[in-house]
């Protein structure tokens, strides 16, 4: 289910242009395009979910796989000290559920 307001609907339909990282059949993972850090990964499950505040128990496959990209990434990348992170309420900048992988160097915190 998509939302056809949503940026990130959008992103994961085709009609946005971004740097993908890694792509399953239902999340996508894709470079910031404001990083915060040294290593700046937004991963996005392709079905639409509001925000954290939203998740249902139906929704637990897609969360789960979410982390299982979490995982890949930070094996692949070798990444020996990381962050995930949820932005929620005001602080959650686009409408569509999605975690931030952190890496590398000083994160700054007041620009995610």
């Amino acid at each position: 289910m998509a939302s056809k307001d949503c940026l990130f609907c959008k992103l994961v339909a085709g009609e946005i242009k971004t740097d993908k990282v890694l792509e399953t059949t239902d999340v996508v993972a894709v470079k910031d395009i404001n990083p915060v850090a040294e290593t700046h990964i937004v991963i996005i499950p392709k079905v639409h979910i509001d925000s954290v505040l939203t998740i249902r128990a139906s929704d637990s496959s897609d969360i789960i796989k979410m982390f299982e990209i979490a995982q890949k990434l930070v094996k692949d990348k070798k990444l020996d000290a990381f962050r995930l992170a949820f932005n929620g309420g005001r602080y959650q900048h686009v409408s569509h559920l999605h975690m931030h992988l952190l890496a590398g160097g000083s994160i700054k915190w007041n620009k995610l």
